[in-house]
């Protein structure tokens, strides 16, 4: 991910703003509430980076506010982007009725137009994979990408675990992760697969 618009001379990116667009009737719903989401974003962020300081704040605004939820949390927080760089409507307003829709902005991947229950780690492969899908990725490699701060580094076969809990998930579209005997894995495009970013999210 890259940041939006180039610094000046006199200016450096010290950090970043993660918007989220949810409101707490939605989030009770879902058994939770954006104060615990809230945490549990801030003690991911410190396994990281346990140098970087974090705020969190929940953005208030009139139930009549009209627009996607994201818009409305970033206007009721004062983002100066908001105003001056509509939101692009790339991603269709629901999803696919047929095939895998891979959402990497929303961190959501649909199959035949049910959300399908990825782990943290599954979407991290499927992620890696679908921004190297030009090539083959080999175990070594997504261990020292995806498992780099982990405390404890699992082995090559933990990788093939997750592949195959992913590939499972994935139903009839499973081959779109292969594996491609003694060098790694590979993603590769299909017909009924659709990946999708929004404009700011670089790959």
């Amino acid at each position: 991910m890259q940041p939006t618009g180039q610094p000046s001379a006199d200016t450096s990116a010290r950090g970043f703003v993660l918007y989220v667009g949810l409101d707490e009737t939605a989030a009770q719903a879902q058994g939770t509430s954006l104060g615990k989401l809230a945490t549990q974003v801030r003690a991911f962020l410190a396994t990281l980076s346990p140098q970087a300081q974090t705020h969190a704040a929940v953005a208030l605004a009139p139930t009549s506010a009209q627009g996607e939820p994201i818009d409305v949390v970033r206007q009721a927080l004062g983002d100066p982007t908001v105003s001056r760089r509509p939101r692009a409507e790339a991603r269709p307003s629901t999803p696919r009725p047929s095939g895998v829709l891979i959402d990497l902005s929303r961190r959501e991947v649909y199959l035949d137009g049910e959300t399908l229950n990825l782990t943290f780690k599954e979407f991290e492969l499927l992620n890696f994979l679908v921004e190297n899908g030009t090539r083959t990725v080999g175990r070594e490699e997504l261990l020292e990408n995806l498992w780099r701060n982990a405390e404890e580094v699992p082995n090559e076969r933990t990788i093939d675990v997750h592949i195959r809990r992913l590939r499972s998930k994935l139903g009839r579209l499973a081959n779109t992760v292969r594996t491609v005997r003694g060098q790694g894995y590979r993603f590769y495009e299909h017909p009924e697969v659709v990946v999708w970013a929004a404009p700011e999210y670089s790959i």
